[in-house]
C-alpha cells in the first residue's frame, strides 16, 4: 500500500457532470468509496466544474474532502471550508463591451452572466436561461437588456439558445480581432465565454501551486471539450469511456463509462502508476 507521505504529494481533480456523477446526476457508490479511501490515506481530491459555488456546493459536500475547488470553468477557486473565493479571474471591460455588442445583435439568444458574488443574471428572452438556473435552484435576477447587468466581476457569460442560432453567435464572437476572451463549447445549444487564459487547466495548476504540489503530481479526469485544457496541462490525464474521440486522444487512460464509477477506475489506475514509479 502507498504511504500517506507519497499520496499527500498528489492532487486529483474531477469534473462533476458525466464524470464524478453518472448520467442521472447521481454519485455512484463506487466513486464515493474510492475517494474516501484515497483521502483517508493522505491524497488530495477536489472538483473542477463550470458550476458556481452555490451550484457545486451539494456535490462537493457529499464528499469527504476539504481542498478548495475550481469553479466557473476556471474563473475561480473557492474554499468551501471558509466559504470564500480565494482566486478570481474576471472578464475585462473590453471583453464585456464586445459581449454586450454581440448579445444585442441576437436578442432571441439568452445570456447568463455569472458573477464573483455567485449571482446569475439572465438577459435576452429568458426562456433558455431560466431553465438553466431553475434546474439547480440558483439565485438569479432577470435583466432582459444586457446593458442593465452591473459591469463588474463577470466570471463568465453563457450564451444559450437554438443550436443553429448559437452556432452563428459563436462564429461572430470568434471573428473579433484581438479579443480579450476565450470561447468554450459546452453543448450544441450553448457555449461559455471567459477571460483570456482562463480555463480549468490554468486554475488547477494555480491551486496545485497554492498547495505546494508539483505540476507533475497533478491528475485529472473529465468527459467533454470544456475539460480539454485541464487534461492537457496536468501530469496524468484520464477521461470517461463515453468521452468524444478527440478527448480520448489526449488522455493516457480511458476509464469505464461514468455510470459504472469512472473516478474509482481512475484512482485505481493512478495508484498502480505511482507504485510502478516508486
Amino acid at each position: 500500500m502507498i504511504s500517506e507521505s507519497i499520496l499527500s504529494k498528489w492532487l486529483v481533480t474531477s469534473d462533476i457532470d458525466g464524470t464524478l456523477n453518472n448520467k442521472r446526476r447521481k454519485l455512484p457508490r463506487r466513486n464515493l468509496e474510492a475517494i474516501t479511501d484515497f483521502v483517508a490515506r493522505g491524497g488530495r481530491f477536489t472538483l473542477a466544474s463550470s458550476r458556481s459555488p452555490q451550484s457545486m456546493s451539494r456535490h462537493y459536500k457529499k464528499l469527504p474532502i476539504d481542498t478548495p475547488a475550481v469553479v466557473i470553468n476556471g474563473a475561480g477557486i473557492y474554499d468551501f471550508t471558509k466559504e470564500e473565493m480565494i482566486y478570481f479571474s474576471p472578464l475585462s471591460k473590453e471583453a464585456m463591451e464586445d459581449l454586450c455588442k454581440v448579445a444585442r445583435k441576437y436578442p432571441t439568444v439568452d445570456n447568463v452572466i455569472v458573477t464573483k458574488d455567485d449571482m446569475y443574471y439572465i438577459s435576452g428572452l429568458g426562456l433558455w436561461g431560466i431553465i438553466y438556473v431553475l434546474a439547480d435552484k440558483l439565485d438569479h435576477k432577470i435583466r432582459h437588456n444586457i446593458n442593465d447587468v452591473p459591469k463588474e466581476d463577470w466570471g463568465k457569460v453563457i450564451f444559450s439558445g437554438p443550436p443553429w442560432r448559437i452556432k452563428n453567435v459563436k462564429k461572430r464572437l470568434e471573428k473579433i480581432e484581438n479579443r480579450d476572451f476565450i470561447v468554450i463549447s459546452t453543448s450544441i445549444a450553448s457555449f461559455e465565454v471567459l477571460a483570456k487564459g482562463t480555463h480549468k487547466g490554468s486554475a488547477v495548476l494555480r491551486l496545485a501551486a497554492m498547495l505546494g504540489i508539483d505540476p507533475d503530481h497533478t491528475a485529472a479526469i473529465g468527459d467533454y471539450y470544456n475539460d480539454y485544457e485541464m487534461l492537457t496541462q496536468v501530469g496524468v490525464a484520464a477521461c470517461c469511456g463515453q468521452a468524444p474521440g478527440k478527448i480520448k486522444e489526449i488522455c493516457e487512460y480511458v476509464t469505464c463509462h461514468c455510470d459504472l464509477g469512472a473516478v474509482a477506475d481512475f484512482l485505481g489506475y493512478l495508484e498502480r502508476k505511482i507504485k510502478q514509479n516508486l
